[in-house]
Order: C-alpha cells, then sequence, then structure tokens
C-alpha cells in the first residue's frame, strides 16, 4: 500500500504532537511536509526531535501531501485549506470556528469533489448528533467552563473592556449562539462550531462560556433534545502546554488519521 503523506500547518501544541506521531510511524501514513510561519524555529524542532520532514510554503503543500492537517491561528484557515481543495487534496480542520465564517471552502471542495474533515476534538458524542440529525432535532445547547486564563486575548473581551484576571468566582461571559461564539472567541470554541456543524447548525446551536477559577480543565456539557433521542453529555479536557486547546483535541485527530487506513472503523 502506498502511505498517504499527511502534511502539518502549524507547529504549536497539537502540531507538534501529531509530528512525533506520524515520524513514530502509523500504518498507511507518513509525515509528507510542514508549512509554518517560522521556519527557522520549526527546523530547529525538528532537527532536535530528530525527525526528517521537509518545511515548505503553504502554498506548494498540494505536491507534498495528500491530507493536510490545519494546526494553525484560525485566520489562516483560508490560505492554508483553498491550495490543496483547489487541487483535490482532502484537509482537515481544527479551526472549526473559521469555517463558520467561510461556507466557500465547503463549496469548493464540493466543487472539487474532495473533502474538508472536523474531527471530534474536545468533545464527546458527536457520532450521536450526527445520527440525531438525520432525523430532526429541536435543540442543541452548550456550557463551556475554562480557567480564566484560557480566555486570554480573546477579541470579545477586549472589545467589551472585560478583565477576567483576578476572578474569583465563575461569571459567565458570553451567551449565544455558536456563530457568534466563534467570532468572540476564535481560539477558544472550536467545540461548538464543531457541534453546530455535526447537528442544526451555528444560529441554532446556543451555548454559555463561563471564566472560572474554580476549575483548571475545559469542561463542556451538552444538552440535545430530538425526536430520536435526548441525551445529554460532559467532558473535562486536561489542558495542552497551551491553555487554550485540550491534550484530547491532537489525539482526536491522530484517531481521526488512524482511520484512514483502519481494517475495523468504530464510529460514524
Amino acid at each position: 500500500m502506498i502511505p498517504t503523506r499527511i502534511g502539518i500547518a502549524g507547529l504549536g501544541a497539537i502540531g507538534r504532537t501529531l509530528a512525533r506521531a506520524l515520524a513514530k510511524g502509523m500504518p498507511g501514513l507518513e509525515l509528507g511536509s510542514v508549512a509554518t510561519r517560522d521556519h527557522i524555529k520549526a527546523r530547529a524542532w525538528l532537527d532536535q526531535e530528530g525527525i526528517a520532514c521537509p518545511l515548505v510554503k503553504i502554498e506548494a503543500m498540494p505536491s507534498h501531501a495528500d491530507l493536510l492537517v490545519e494546526c494553525a491561528p484560525p485566520a489562516a484557515l483560508n490560505d492554508i485549506c483553498r491550495p490543496m481543495l483547489s487541487a483535490r487534496k482532502r484537509v482537515m480542520v481544527l479551526s472549526a470556528g473559521a469555517l463558520l465564517s467561510h461556507p466557500d471552502l465547503i463549496e469548493l471542495a464540493k466543487h472539487k469533489g474532495t473533502q474538508i474533515i472536523v474531527p471530534t476534538g474536545a468533545l464527546i458524542g458527536l457520532d450521536a448528533v450526527t445520527a440525531a440529525a438525520q432525523g430532526t432535532i429541536h435543540s442543541v445547547r452548550m456550557v463551556t467552563r475554562k480557567p480564566p486564563q484560557g480566555f486570554a486575548g480573546a477579541p470579545y473581551l477586549i472589545e467589551n473592556n472585560i478583565a477576567v484576571e483576578g476572578l474569583t468566582e465563575p461569571t459567565c461571559i458570553f451567551s449565544g449562539n455558536a456563530r457568534a461564539a466563534a467570532l468572540a472567541f476564535p481560539a477558544n470554541v472550536n467545540v461548538v462550531a464543531a457541534l453546530s456543524l455535526a447537528g442544526i447548525g451555528p444560529d441554532r446551536t446556543m451555548i454559555e462560556i463561563w471564566a472560572d477559577p474554580t476549575v483548571t480543565r475545559n469542561c463542556h456539557s451538552i444538552e440535545v433534545d430530538s425526536d430520536s433521542a435526548c441525551f445529554s453529555m460532559s467532558i473535562e479536557g486536561i489542558p495542552s502546554e497551551n491553555p487554550r486547546t485540550g491534550r484530547i483535541t491532537a489525539l482526536s485527530a491522530l484517531a481521526a488519521l488512524a482511520k484512514l487506513h483502519a481494517p475495523l472503523r468504530v464510529g460514524t
């Protein structure tokens, strides 16, 4: 079997986890290339890890990868995905919130006959939501609680002059739909964007966001009411070296990659 070449865009906490795992070996996959803004820093890290991998510009990625995993700041999503989709290559998007602002990328994938993959990420139960969406979902509500430092630099806090430093009790800092939340907290709520894409869309999926000094993990709870099932889910994700991102996010991407050639595939 010819291995599927995996490209990685971004070498932050998630990108590094993926690069290490692919370099160690995953059946049917190989690390094809990496694209980052800082090639000098990236090369130093790859050499330190003993990972032999070409560093390329994002425009050149279609020549070096069959599938690209986006692990970069949300603002770069369009520049990262468009060359691959235009070349009829697949992309895996972790900045699901940014995808809500770029429906044209979904149309491009459809036109080119390729695919955008959004892994489960820091959530659980997207299979159940996707299944329920084959019938009628009446409502989807989500509550996210994170340590205050996990929201540092969020545009919504800056624009509304909201300070979360020094909080001594849980504080609700946002309530609204998934589309508005993705714009307000682009680095924090990819989870609700993925949830909305799996279910009833970003305008009907509702979320509350809490800065909570009493928690040390990224906590998400979801309630779904549909004509096939009513269910609730909760997860407490352990933050990675980047407090905005849970450790399980990178593992979710690895699990999705592993399914590409698995002899047994479990889940929708």
